[in-house]
């Protein structure tokens, strides 16, 4: 795909729900990856359901501490290894998660942001910050998968950040999640509207 066919999927008018542009970073990457214009919808649909989840985050538990711009840039980036690993867009695999951190990390993305592409199905691995949590609930959340383990998870960083109980905790990401999850319908078809093979 051309880097104008990744930046019209990237940040043009979407045709169906509206899903903010990639950031300009993230786009430059996907073209110089070549990403498949469907990775390339993925991500977009994937950011925008993280930019969500951050500014709730950020209203809801402004006590939680966390980089936003990395949770961002780690949701539009995330699957960039699919762009070696193709068939990871329509079937499961996992070759894409240490590829597209090395992708990233050759590209010159720093560490602290190349990782997302490894952590974004690894949350309970040691070290997993609230940004990796934020990515991985983003990347489910996209298309209305809930996950207890990785609810909870984000609910002990809520919790731990303001002391409030974790039972109104999980209320209130319930409620959130539940929301932006009627949107999985239109971000999917959106997702499915483009091709998986590069044109």
């Amino acid at each position: 795909m051309t880097a104008t066919g990744t930046a019209l999927i990237a940040t043009g008018d979407t045709g169906g729900p509206p899903l903010r542009p990639l950031p300009d970073r993230a786009v430059a990457l996907l073209a110089a990856v070549s990403a498949p214009p469907r990775l390339v919808a993925h991500l977009r649909a994937v950011h925008d359901v993280a930019a969500e989840l951050v500014t709730w985050v950020q209203r809801h538990c402004p006590q939680l501490e966390f980089d936003a711009e990395a949770v961002l840039f780690g949701a539009a980036t995330h699957d960039i290894g699919k762009s070696v690993h193709p068939a990871e867009l329509s079937g499961p695999g996992a070759e894409h998660e240490e590829t597209g951190r090395q992708l990233l990390l050759t590209h010159g993305v720093p560490d602290r942001l190349a990782r997302f592409a490894g952590t974004h199905a690894a949350w309970t691995a040691p070290g997993i910050g609230v940004e990796d949590l934020l990515v991985s609930l983003a990347d489910k959340i996209w298309k209305n998968r809930r996950v207890p383990e990785l609810e909870d998870l984000v609910v002990a960083r809520l919790t731990g950040a303001d002391g409030r109980a974790v039972w109104q905790w999980f209320m209130e990401l319930d409620e959130a999640l539940t929301t932006l999850g009627e949107g999985a319908d239109r971000r999917l078809a959106y997702q499915m509207s483009h091709p998986v093979a590069r044109r």
